[in-house]
């Protein structure tokens, strides 16, 4: 059967071929772009404390709910992971750690693509769908998807979410939906927490999409409610509650050397130029068509994170998704002013098809490129050193740490080293270094003098050095610099 614009057919053949697509720009070579970040390390960490079965939180910090580390424990425990990789201390070995994680994190940047394609679609149209599909697959600020955040972890649950709250106007399973929505809002939320400033545009959608508004509402907010709940519950069974309220109510609000909303504005307009412009005409669009879904699932967010003060560059990604999707809206309801009806295709095809292939040839650009290799070597230089690494306690990052002791077992490495509290430094360590450290030094002078007290004996370099990152798209690499220079120093 022929193609025919518009059919079926032809929707199906594009949404399997932007899929396709996603899949390239999400999993390809993930163990080597973009560098291994401070808060992966953090959170695989918390994974692995989960996988040896010592509960969901470790310790009595609390910063985060501890969904992210049940997920990824659940998942990867599933498959065996770590334990059935046939480890052993080489670069590749060590690479082959973060490869799957980072994996699971693309699989699930690409049900976001489809989650989106559907979600516009039942919105606006197909049209709007596949147009939303494309940028969310193809621009380059997709590219930090890759790493291991609770904010890749939260965004399926909360399109799916969206979706299971517009599908059940006028449906017979109305209530399942409803219901299976409230429990993805609550997962979300339970993730991670700013994931409440999207309860406005999903409680809404349940109110005026079914008959029994109040009823419905009621039942959503059950699971919204409920789920998150289980953290603090958590600090009570534990005995931390202080601990909790402190954290959750005074650190998250007096957090410092982050970001402010203006500064990370400017940083995606850096990273993604074209989507950002684009989203933000799209924006002022939806404001002049009183377009309340797209404004709903973006002011809101914006609201918190101006408020919050303390932002960094991927917390962006829960409204990637509707970004996409307004300058989806954008473009398909520009081309249908014009009044030749036969050159309307053409008017979505062309720009889309320029900003797509703008948007993958730069995004291949950067993600082909090695930002981790120095990372690995200098795991693996610890695990295979007798000279320096005997008997002396390994101070690290936990972007490494967590490798060194919960996968190999070296359990004279310390976990965090930025918690120490010590009047003189140990007489004995080494001292895996990498740009993070130098963060660090305002968290007290004994990172400092655990830094200077000691000698360099091995060194690793990345290859951000060899590239000019003053010329777009390389000036991403900007925001992968932990794996440029590292240092193995000993005292």
């Amino acid at each position: 059967m022929s193609l025919r614009l518009g059919s079926n057919n032809y929707h199906r053949v594009l949404i399997i071929s932007i899929l396709a697509i996603s899949a390239f720009t999400h999993l390809w070579n993930v163990a080597g772009f973009p560098d291994i970040f401070f808060d992966e390390g953090v959170y695989m960490h918390r994974t692995m404390h989960v996988l040896k079965g010592l509960g969901p939180e470790e310790g009595a910090y609390y910063d985060h709910p501890f969904f992210g580390q049940i997920f990824l424990a659940g998942v990867l425990g599933a498959i065996g992971w770590p334990h059935s990789l046939n480890l052993s201390n080489g670069i590749s070995s060590v690479s082959t750690i973060y490869l799957i994680p980072r994996i699971l994190m693309g699989l699930l940047a690409v049900a976001d693509t489809f989650l989106v394609y559907k979600i516009a679609g039942k919105r606006y149209g197909k049209s709007v769908a596949l147009v939303s599909a494309v940028l969310f697959s193809v621009m380059p600020i997709t590219w930090i998807f890759r790493r291991i955040l609770l904010d890749s972890i939260l965004l399926p649950l909360l399109l799916l979410s969206i979706l299971a709250a517009l599908h059940s106007k006028d449906s017979k399973r109305g209530t399942w939906l409803v219901l299976l929505s409230g429990v993805c809002m609550g997962l979300a939320i339970f993730t991670k927490v700013p994931a409440f400033t999207m309860m406005p545009l999903v409680g809404s959608l349940v109110f005026f999409y079914n008959r029994k508004r109040l009823k419905m509402l009621g039942l959503w907010l059950i699971p919204v409610i409920i789920i998150p709940l289980a953290w603090p519950a958590q600090s009570i069974e534990s005995g931390h509650l202080s601990n909790w309220i402190h954290d959750v109510f005074y650190y998250q609000t007096h957090r410092t050397g982050g970001s402010d909303l203006y500064t990370i504005s400017k940083t995606f307009a850096q990273i993604d130029p074209i989507l950002f412009w684009l989203a933000s005409a799209a924006m002022v669009f939806a404001a002049i068509r009183r377009d309340y879904f797209i404004i709903t699932w973006m002011t809101p967010f914006l609201i918190f994170l101006y408020l919050i003060g303390y932002n960094q560059y991927f917390y962006w990604i829960p409204v990637i998704p509707v970004m996409c999707i307004a300058a989806g809206v954008l473009i398909v309801k520009l081309s249908e002013k014009i009044p030749r009806k036969q050159i309307i295709n053409m008017c979505i095809i062309v720009p889309v098809l320029g900003i797509g292939i703008f948007g993958l040839v730069n995004l291949v650009e950067i993600i082909t490129t090695d930002m981790t290799s120095a990372q690995y070597a200098a795991m693996s230089y610890i695990l295979n050193d007798t000279k320096y690494t005997s008997n002396k306690i390994i101070f690290a990052g936990p972007t490494y740490s967590w490798v060194l002791d919960d996968v190999f077992h070296k359990k004279n490495t310390l976990v965090y080293y930025y918690a120490l509290t010590w009047s003189t430094n140990p007489n004995k360590y080494v001292l895996l270094s990498d740009p993070h450290i130098h963060f660090d030094f305002s968290l007290g002078k004994q990172i400092a003098d655990l830094y200077d007290s000691a000698q360099v004996v091995q060194s690793f370099n990345g290859s951000l050095s060899k590239i000019n990152t003053s010329h777009y798209p390389y000036q991403n690499l900007y925001y992968t610099t932990e794996g440029n220079h590292l240092e193995i120093r000993i005292k």
